[in-house]
């Protein structure tokens, strides 16, 4: 998946684990950009009396790069604090939680946003409550209510924030991928057949915690200035999350907690969707993790040259013949990934953040936003420049739009004499995002399922 459990050590770390970013312009408000990284992957909506929440000792950053050198230029930092209000139950709520201060919320969460460029620091929100999770029809019977009031304004008041529990966006077929990377819209053609079906979604009805900003453009870009040239590299920024902890933990048995000490660590990042999962090998991955986007040249071979590229020919007898006869470095993938688009490549169009090769989610900020109603989920190489690999927005399909790139839908723009295979059109995991839609508002992703309003699936053996 984009980054549920990726690596061996953050799968055992769920609270620090980031699941997803998003970065794009607000079609509502073309002013603004919207930074979305959600982490806490997989939760079950029904998971009491101990119910998912933001980790106290987890510092999680939001980071912007727009000097071309990925670096991280401007921080967005998030600390949580929880208290609890009636010691003496174990209860998560004592009654209905009709207001975001209800006392009946036995275990409220607050959070404090600080802006970090060029070393100052500027504290935007103090003290910012966060919402309860969906318990059920009884504990939260208006969620909508508890989510808008927990949306809040930042210093200044031109930007906004929410922090809290929202429904994943995101859609893959796990089950399918990770059984010898079939896809089931093209089982027949898969070295051990099977019949075609549509796609499992893997990830529908699980919740995720997310946090959320809508800042004003010209506070991202390195001149202070709304771009309206799309060719101009100041329009371009990098994007990427990260959670750290610190240094040092030892449990004070006395005290009955964790007791944490040193400098913040970071073992969890995430920029563009899939790649720790997929391109990064299984021991590298959590020094991936660990690591800053300036350093990633040493990973820069996997892109260049995919295990996934080598394997779907191998999985899928016959069917891309001209992709596993093409032996020349990924050009294409490393431009998506590693670098951004150069000018000259997509007619218009570019997100070049430079030669420093590192995995950013990079969005050109002057290509005017598609309206929601006109919203391709292919997003770039279906036409619409305002989609991924442009940024990410919540619908975008990213699963299939990356298959299909590694499959070599992309090659032909770094190299005209490629032909494409002709099953690449047909790549997809064939699966949707079958929550409700997403509301074209801030933050933007969906209400979260309700503990008492889930249905448990069934587990089979064969």
């Amino acid at each position: 998946m984009s980054s549920h459990r990726e690596a061996p050590e953050i799968s055992k770390d769920p609270v620090a684990d980031g699941t997803d970013v998003y970065a794009f312009v607000n079609p509502n408000n073309p002013a603004k950009a919207v930074l979305i990284a959600n982490f806490i992957p997989l939760q079950k909506p029904d998971g009491g009396p101990n119910f998912y929440e933001f980790g106290d000792d987890v510092l999680y950053e939001i980071h912007v790069s727009n000097k071309g050198k990925a670096a991280s230029d401007i921080r967005y930092q998030f600390k949580f604090s929880t208290k609890i209000r009636n010691a003496d139950t174990f209860l998560y709520n004592t009654g209905p939680i009709e207001n975001i201060d209800s006392p009946n919320w036995n275990r409220p969460q607050y959070y404090t946003v600080t802006r970090i460029k060029n070393g100052r620091k500027e504290v935007l929100g103090r003290n910012l409550p966060c919402p309860p999770v969906n318990v059920g029809v009884r504990s939260t019977p208006d969620f909508a209510k508890l989510s808008r009031q927990a949306i809040h304004k930042l210093k200044g008041g031109t930007r906004d924030v929410y922090a809290g529990q929202r429904a994943d966006a995101f859609h893959v077929d796990l089950g399918s991928i990770f059984d010898l990377g079939a896809l089931r819209p093209l089982n027949e053609a898969h070295l051990i057949s099977m019949p075609n079906m549509g796609g499992v979604n893997s990830v529908q009805s699980y919740n995720v915690h997310t946090i959320a900003l809508q800042v004003p453009i010209r506070e991202l870009t390195r001149n202070n200035v709304r771009p309206t040239d799309v060719m101009d590299p100041k329009a371009v920024i990098g994007v990427w999350a990260t959670a750290s902890r610190r240094k040092g933990r030892v449990f004070n048995s006395k005290a009955g907690k964790y007791v944490d000490n040193g400098p913040w660590v970071q073992v969890s990042r995430l920029a563009n969707p899939l790649f720790n999962e997929v391109i990064v090998p299984m021991a590298e991955k959590d020094s991936w993790n660990a690591s800053a986007p300036s350093g990633d040249a040493k990973y820069t071979k996997y892109v260049n040259r995919p295990e996934l590229a080598r394997l779907l020919p191998a999985l899928y007898p016959g069917a891309f013949p001209n992709l596993a006869a093409y032996t020349k470095p990924r050009a294409d993938l490393n431009a998506i990934l590693m670098t951004g688009i150069p000018a000259g490549v997509v007619p218009g169009f570019q997100n070049f953040t430079g030669p420093v090769q590192a995995d950013m989610v990079r969005l050109n900020l002057a290509v005017p936003p598609t309206a929601f109603a006109d919203q391709n989920p292919l997003g770039l190489v279906a036409g619409d420049a305002a989609g991924f690999p442009n940024g990410r927005r919540v619908g975008d399909d990213v699963v299939t739009i990356e298959l299909r790139a590694v499959a070599g839908l992309t090659i032909p723009l770094v190299d005209p004499s490629y032909e494409v295979d002709g099953a690449v059109n047909a790549v997809s995991d064939g699966t949707s995002d079958e929550n409700p839609k997403p509301p074209n508002s801030f933050p933007f992703l969906g209400l979260p399922g309700g503990g008492y309003q889930t249905v448990p699936g069934t587990t089979e053996a064969s």
